[in-house]
């Protein structure tokens, strides 16, 4: 990734073709649109408590021991994805091994509800999470057991569901793959990149949009993976282009603007930096949790930390060699025995 990046600042945008041709990087068994034929899976829809629509897949083992009470995994996808993106991958693994899955589109997402679309809210994210353990719960389809229901958070999916889990300990479980403290990135950036008079204009940009669109204005978008790679382009973009903008994870769910996927609309985008996932972590104690990153990810200090505030039973697990990325779709580097284990272990 980082090489491509380097290609695109030395040589410049006259290169952009050739950059977008070899960024279609399908390497370490990326894929992302796996499918299974000893999967089922059913297109769902559930309420959140408070009465909005959140659209999911279900998914199990074909022919499963319908008298025996089954454990559950509700497994979100990356900030700014949909369940297709890397949630889908990870449920059908671990359906594969006897677990009811449910991947769900966050609301304002994907075939959630919500408007405005792609708005950022938190809290609402969070209470998905929740409103799926619900779901799970009370329909008969699966024979769920109610103690026996976990989560798993991709990339900021990961501190929605910590949010989650802090305060419903009817998530018995908890893992995150790839994570992002979404309210810590929004306040500081990367590696404290943002300094508070860069997220004061921020503020101001967001609150100015604010006024533009109660005066009947339209809706602007922010931020997300970049709709071209240019030679400012940095690592980290290339990084997200190379899964959201080829073949390999670019998808568009119907009734919806292909080049508006992963960016979030400008003046809620604020709303993140208000959002303390990692604050009293440790009162999901004695819950376990595990921390999946890869050891060159560009994220690693969000789990380094969730780890550090974390009570006991907890382990922060390295993937040799994986960046960010990586772990969405890489099927050869996604410690699927790791996530089966842990689920076994503890639900």
């Amino acid at each position: 990734m980082k090489f491509v990046g380097r290609i695109v600042a030395a040589f410049g945008i006259a290169v952009f073709h050739t950059i977008s041709a070899m960024a279609q990087n399908m390497s370490y068994g990326a894929d992302n649109f796996y499918r299974s034929n000893n999967v089922t899976v059913w297109k769902i829809t559930f309420q959140s408590q408070y009465q909005t629509t959140i659209a999911g897949n279900l998914f199990t083992l074909n022919n499963p021991n319908r008298s025996a009470s089954a454990p559950a995994v509700v497994v979100g996808h990356p900030m700014g994805a949909v369940k297709e993106q890397s949630a889908n991958l990870y449920a059908i693994k671990l359906a594969e091994q006897g677990f009811v899955t449910v991947s769900l589109d966050l609301p304002f997402w994907g075939s959630s509800r919500g408007r405005p679309r792609n708005a950022v809210s938190a809290e609402l994210y969070a209470e998905a999470f929740s409103a799926a353990v619900d779901y799970l719960g009370v329909q008969n389809l699966t024979n769920v057991d109610r103690e026996r229901i976990g989560g798993l958070g991709i990339c900021g999916s990961g501190s929605f569901l910590i949010s989650a889990a802090k305060i419903d300990p009817r998530i018995k479980a908890i893992a995150t793959s790839t994570m992002y403290n979404m309210g810590a990135v929004s306040r500081h950036g990367l590696r404290k990149s943002q300094d508070l008079a860069e997220r004061k204009q921020v503020i101001s940009v967001a609150a100015q949009q604010r006024w533009i669109e109660v005066d009947g204005g339209r809706t602007e978008y922010t931020g997300g993976t970049p709709n071209r790679l240019t030679a400012d382009s940095t690592a980290v973009d290339s990084e997200f282009y190379d899964y959201y903008r080829t073949v390999r994870g670019e998808f568009t769910p119907k009734g919806t603007t292909a080049n508006l996927t992963t960016h979030p609309t400008l003046s809620t985008n604020t709303k993140s930096m208000n959002f303390y996932p990692f604050n009293d972590i440790n009162t999901i104690s004695p819950r376990p949790m595990l921390f999946i990153s890869g050891d060159q990810a560009h994220s690693r200090e969000f789990s380094e930390d969730a780890y550090a505030r974390a009570g006991e039973p907890k382990e922060l697990f390295w993937v040799a060699g994986a960046g960010h990325v990586d772990l969405y779709d890489r099927v050869d580097l996604i410690p699927f025995a790791k996530l089966t284990h842990f689920f076994q272990l503890n639900l």
